[in-house]
């Protein structure tokens, strides 16, 4: 069974022989990025050489709810057009010269928070996740996470029960304005979200991906590593 430390083993054999190394994660919605690259950079810092490890989220460059409610695509979040895909390359460009102040997204109130902003500079290691990344990103590395379609719906489906159900007493949660719901509704509207408006998204936009990226880590139901090759599935 493939490890975190076999897929950080590989990632740094691929590293460029100065300056940042950018990783970039990118698979579809709740499928696991921020927790993968999370114990990414873990695996990374326990290699021997002990790079120092970043770690960022593209969900800080999603336009501001205004914007994309000014523009008619609110409900179109997380797809291509949603994204401030020049103020995300700017700023890992930035990254790659010194630093950068990175924005920072709150799932809690489904916005971007200024208050959740942080100065980045130059580390060893730099692992950007989310969606939002493409083929042409400025990454020199892309790792793309993949699981079967009905996996990732259940996994979505339990994200969002997650925060209905803290959103029930949080007022300032965005999901409070579910709060009336009952489970079986909640889970209802989860699953409508899901065939509406991720599904489209991971078939359109994000599984493309797959295929420009130099590894694809497969997970199972119980979201364990699988399998991590090439995309044409080659070890």
């Amino acid at each position: 069974m493939p490890t975190l430390a076999d897929l950080a083993a590989r990632l740094w054999s691929q590293r460029p022989a100065q300056g940042v190394f950018i990783v970039g994660l990118t698979g579809g919605v709740a499928c696991g990025k921020s927790t993968l690259a999370e114990s990414l950079e873990a695996a990374f810092r326990a290699l021997p050489e002990s790079p120092r490890v970043e770690r960022v989220a593209t969900d800080g460059f999603l336009f501001a709810n205004a914007i994309l409610v000014e523009r008619g695509i609110l409900d179109r979040k997380g797809f291509p057009e949603s994204y401030d895909q020049d103020g995300l390359n700017a700023a890992l460009a930035a990254i790659r010269r010194g630093e950068a102040v990175i924005p920072g997204y709150s799932h809690v109130i489904y916005d971007v928070d200024p208050a959740l902003a942080r100065r980045v500079s130059r580390p060893d290691v730099l692992i950007v996740e989310g969606l939002g990344l493409t083929g042409d990103a400025p990454v020199d590395t892309l790792v793309y996470l993949d699981a079967s379609e009905e996996d990732q719906e259940a996994w979505y489906v339990g994200r969002f029960l997650t925060f209905w159900d803290a959103g029930r007493s949080d007022p300032t949660s965005f999901y409070a304005r579910f709060k009336d719901l009952d489970a079986a509704r909640a889970t209802e509207l989860a699953s409508m979200v899901w065939r509406s408006i991720n599904r489209p998204n991971l078939r359109e936009h994000i599984e493309p991906v797959r295929n420009a990226a130099a590894i694809v880590v497969r997970k199972g139901p119980g979201h364990a590593i699988e399998s991590i090759h090439g995309p044409g599935g080659a070890s």
